[in-house]
């Protein structure tokens, strides 16, 4: 039978009807096939949908036919005659006549599937023209309100929509499945040091509590000023990346068998100071020497040293100041199509601005706690972000945080998979010395000092997946450094985090 020629969707400037990807036949075998034998709409309805019809009236009759099939009542010939008789559409290819010539084309059930297939396939293949038609007139177009690097991160997500197409619609899965998938990451963790099922920080008694950091997983890192937060973060980032180790994963593909590609989001410190902090640590010179440039000889060398055994590691710094949640959604998709990406850190959350740049900046932070959780899904990585704490932490006798501390707390909380927070003692306890006269109050003092010294406390109020708790750290400011504490039934002084 010929092709039908009812009214289409326009094809683009310069395109024929004939150049644009369709099939009318394998259009009317595939309605054909479901009007004759509905159960196998089912199966179909996972990839097919009315709008990936080329035919308009097509797509009409399958969304009638799938709205009555979904209630559990009959889609045929006669049933939809009634919906469609006044369809300008189908008089045009013979009425309700036409419902009777689609069933006398079915094809067999099994072939149905396959059909359907091809017909998605080619309306992808034209919503790829149309993109392209659109990216290039919107480049011809001079805009003050569209700038060009607005409309490559706008192309790229669209792009990346349609790439992942039907991906995060995958239906009800079988238990073997997902017990396949269980026993894969059993076996990832059996492979990975330490035995565990996510990404290792770098911190043991932090993976124990947390069992590494997990794929699609959104980890809160809050703390007040200068309880470390930053440094903590660029720590974990530092170990994950150092320990990087390619190879195959259990379900056959490459990625990463220990550590991870890390790509952090520092919207509030300059690159190169996060460079300078990370060798600092790993060249163990003091930060306070690298930026007044005060190193000796043997610093200096330890210092080029650390920069040269750190250089191959996949640690990626953007420090681009204010981007939105969208902005940062494109190029960590940019950057796991690139280089990999197995953690991303944003450094911190407050500094995003979200899409809509709404008035009410509790809805806002909504809007990027939701952003931040969708990238962990969709790139299905870790995503770990800072935050900061409101002031009414200062107000308590007792400052360790509390869920209730975060600002604009409601959404971060509820997105969260896991809030920690950072807490020094020792901070608070410095700003309490008693005046040299005041023997007693002295000699208290120093002596809570020298309990809290170097230590610090990752207070985790929430964990979706495991408990709640409080993981003791090390703390050496000089390398703004944390690190796993030595118990004391262990012996020995601090073990640094390498």
């Amino acid at each position: 039978m010929n092709e039908v020629t009812a009214v289409r969707p326009q094809a683009g400037a310069g395109d024929s009807e004939e150049s644009v990807p369709h099939s009318i036949e394998a259009e009317r075998h595939v309605l054909g096939a479901i009007l004759t034998n509905n159960a196998l709409h089912d199966g179909i309805s996972t990839i097919l949908k009315p709008e990936h019809f080329y035919e308009p009236v097509h797509a009409r009759i399958y969304d009638i036919a799938g709205q009555r099939i979904a209630r559990g009542a009959l889609a045929s010939p006669v049933t939809l005659k009634a919906f469609l008789e006044e369809d300008e559409g189908l008089k045009l290819l013979g009425g309700p006549r036409y419902l009777v010539q689609l069933a006398g084309s079915a094809i067999s059930s099994f072939a149905a599937r396959d059909y359907a297939q091809m017909i998605h396939d080619m309306a992808v293949r034209r919503e790829l023209i149309a993109l392209g038609q659109d990216i290039s007139a919107k480049a011809q177009k001079i805009d003050i309100s569209s700038e060009p690097g607005e409309q490559i991160v706008e192309a790229e997500q669209a792009l990346y929509r349609l790439a992942e197409q039907g991906s995060s619609d995958q239906g009800f899965k079988s238990f073997l499945r997902s017990a396949t998938e269980a026993v894969q990451v059993a076996a990832a963790a059996y492979q990975r040091d330490g035995g565990l099922a996510g990404i290792s920080t770098g911190l043991v008694d932090l993976d124990r509590k947390l069992g590494g950091l997990h794929k699609s997983d959104l980890l809160i890192l809050a703390g007040r000023p200068a309880m470390g937060k930053t440094s903590l973060a660029v720590n974990i980032a530092f170990n994950v990346a150092k320990a990087y180790r390619k190879g195959v994963l259990p379900d056959g593909t490459e990625g990463a068998v220990n550590g991870g590609v890390v790509g952090l989001f520092s919207l509030e410190m300059a690159a190169d100071q996060l460079a300078a902090r990370i060798l600092s640590d790993a060249a163990e010179v003091p930060s306070e020497l690298i930026r007044k440039g005060e190193l000796n000889e043997s610093e200096f060398r330890r210092f080029v040293d650390a920069a040269k055994d750190f250089e191959a590691a996949p640690l990626f710094i953007d420090d681009t100041p204010a981007i939105t949640i969208a902005q940062l959604s494109a190029r960590a998709r940019r950057l796991k199509r690139t280089h990999g990406l197995d953690v991303i850190i944003v450094d911190y959350l407050q500094l995003l601005n979200g899409a809509g740049r709404s008035d009410n900046r509790v809805n806002e932070i909504s809007e990027i706690t939701r952003g931040l959780k969708a990238i962990a899904k969709e790139l299905n990585i870790p995503v770990i972000a800072l935050s900061q704490l409101s002031r009414q932490v200062e107000s308590r006798e007792d400052k360790r945080p509390q869920l209730s501390d975060l600002r604009e707390s409601g959404s971060i909380e509820q997105d969260a998979d896991v809030v920690m927070f950072v807490f020094r003692e020792e901070y608070y306890k410095e700003r309490e010395k008693p005046s040299e006269h005041e023997l007693e109050k002295m000699a208290a003092w120093q002596d809570a000092m020298s309990r809290i010294h170097g230590k610090a406390e990752l207070i985790i109020g929430k964990q979706r997946h495991g408990p709640i708790g409080t993981v003791e750290l090390s703390f050496d400011g000089r390398f703004t450094r944390f690190g796993n504490l030595a118990k004391e039934w262990q012996g020995g002084g601090e073990e640094s985090f390498h």
